[in-house]
């Protein structure tokens, strides 16, 4: 188990490069103290805590041309493009089982991003029992207009991503001396501002939770401004950053099985590349 932290960014479907990144670190049984991911980063992280290879590039890949697990069918019938009883229980229990007891048994903390729609607030919900836990995974992955919002507890939340996108801020908070960031933007990449017509569809969809609204018209200027932070955590030797090196043409709701095949190789091949230097950054 290493002392550090593992914070995972989200992405959609462009969250295959960090299941290859993941991929090759179980290969070397490199373990993190804290890891923290955000919508499909969260995803991705549950195979790793359960320490079971190869099954999250499966869970990604198998099931794309099957309409029960993401289809405008389903948004449509259920108010969820990806399906919610396919997703979380049909693939984890039946097609693809989840070992939840290695899950559980893993010696570090794992923890789901998630926003609370009403406060407007990141929360980071632990993942331990994901028999129960799974819910923060779903809520972690819940984007607004294509998904419905989740309750938990009193509460209602969505995708995580649009108020701590890459929670390294929190890893540091948590104590995290040395933190490895996985993000699935391509280096030198800017977010730009949300189209107004974006923006107008959740104002009307989520009249009743202003925070949201605030959140997305707002998203790109707190996630530059997170990643010049990165920025500076990497260059005094806090951090160490894997990323896609170049720009892909890979949409969150990818269906291209090939496109998607690369993209992993792309951050196995990567994480591979960079491991020695990895290695160096976490001995210093």
């Amino acid at each position: 188990m290493i002392d550090a932290g593992l914070v995972l960014e989200g992405g959609g479907m462009k969250g295959v490069y960090t299941a290859g990144v993941l991929e090759f670190f179980m290969e070397k049984d490199l373990y993190f103290k804290n890891c923290y991911g955000v919508s499909a980063g969260a995803c991705h992280l549950c195979s790793y805590i359960s320490k079971q290879k190869k099954r999250a590039y499966r869970v990604a890949l198998d099931y794309l041309d099957d309409k029960n697990y993401c289809s405008v069918r389903s948004l449509l019938t259920t108010g969820d493009l990806f399906n919610v009883k396919m997703c979380y229980d049909t693939v984890p229990n039946k097609l693809d089982p989840y070992d939840y007891k290695a899950a559980a048994m893993y010696e570090g903390n794992a923890y789901a991003v998630v926003t609370n729609i009403r406060t407007g607030e990141p929360e980071y919900m632990p993942l331990r029992e994901l028999h129960k836990d799974i819910i923060a995974v779903r809520a972690s992955s819940s984007l607004p207009l294509v998904a419905r919002n989740v309750k938990i507890g009193n509460e209602y939340y969505l995708d995580g991503g649009i108020s701590d996108a890459v929670p390294i801020r929190r890893a540091v908070a948590d104590g995290n001396a040395k933190n490895v960031v996985v993000l699935t933007k391509e280096v030198g990449y800017v977010r730009k501002p949300a189209p107004k017509s974006n923006l107008g569809l959740i104002w009307l969809k989520y009249g009743r939770y202003p925070k949201v609204y605030e959140l997305m018209a707002d998203r790109h200027t707190r996630y530059n401004d997170t990643l010049d932070f990165l920025e500076k955590e990497r260059a005094a030797g806090k951090a160490f950053v894997i990323r896609p090196k170049k720009p892909n043409d890979i949409g969150r709701i990818e269906k291209d099985r090939k496109k998607l095949e690369w993209l992993y190789e792309i951050g196995y091949n990567d994480a591979k590349e960079s491991y020695d230097e990895l290695m160096r950054f976490l001995e210093q």
